[in-house]
């Protein structure tokens, strides 16, 4: 196999760390990009991996791909990250560079959920009026609820970062409304802040078991509470799996050129 490039793999989540140890078990010579300081941590395991922070742009892209001889392109960005891989696919078609991404497998659907296909649905529609409602959105697209807070009364879980704590003031959220612990978070936990907050509906997105999907499901069935499910970005990926092990193969194919 030639040795003369390296693969890239989008990272920053638990997803990519489990790659990132098969691809080093397997001596591939791969570098990681992610978008905090604090993704760092996934990648204890190899303290020899370049790993580059910060968000891309398709310029930065193109002067990446091009600066470290990208081979190979392995996307496992989180499910809701749509503009990474939205420009790691428009670079890798651009520049004849494979892609693979890795999916997290989706839960089955629920009878009792309420599925949205976007946020704007969510809020246009008026599913949160007159609702006590407990949002586990992430921070960034909070700023989107700032006209609902007239007819709801919201409550943010966020992470527990500066960063994230001042989007969501700038989002109109009061601070006794906000609160900032790290997951994964138990469903005894899920519940206490239910019962705190007096909530009755909460908002989450199709992140998988990884993101807590199956919890805030158990937990709406024990409380009683509504359930509104945000559905993955409607994105068409060239290549993708939902095994790790078919990751490894895909290496073997962009290094042997």
């Amino acid at each position: 196999m030639k040795n003369n490039g390296k693969l890239w793999l989008i990272g920053g989540t638990g997803d990519s760390a489990k790659i990132a140890k098969v691809i080093a078990e397997n001596f591939f010579p791969y570098l990681v990009t992610v978008t905090t300081l604090q993704a760092i941590h996934l990648y204890k395991d190899d303290p020899n991996v370049s790993i580059s922070i910060g968000k891309l742009s398709i310029k930065d892209i193109q002067n990446f791909c091009r600066k470290e001889k990208v081979k190979g392109i392995i996307d496992a960005s989180h499910p809701f990250a749509e503009n990474i891989s939205r420009y790691a696919i428009n670079i890798a078609q651009s520049y004849a560079i494979p892609y693979m991404r890795y999916e997290r497998p989706s839960l089955p659907l629920d009878s009792q959920v309420i599925y949205l296909d976007s946020f704007k649905t969510l809020i246009t529609k008026e599913y949160l009026a007159k609702k006590r409602v407990l949002l586990t959105v992430g921070c960034k697209v909070l700023p989107m609820f700032n006209p609902c807070h007239q007819q709801s009364l919201l409550f943010a879980r966020i992470l527990p970062r500066l960063s994230s704590l001042k989007i969501a003031l700038a989002a109109g959220f009061r601070e006794e409304n906000i609160i900032g612990v790290r997951p994964p978070i138990n469903l005894e936990l899920e519940k206490a802040i239910c019962k705190q907050w007096k909530i009755d509906m909460v908002v989450t997105k199709a992140s998988g078991k990884q993101g807590g999907e199956d919890i805030k499901k158990r937990l709406s069935k024990a409380l009683g509470i509504s359930l509104i499910i945000i559905q993955r970005p409607n994105i068409n990926y060239p290549k993708s799996t939902q095994q790790i092990s078919d990751i490894i193969g895909f290496c073997y194919e962009c290094l042997k050129q």
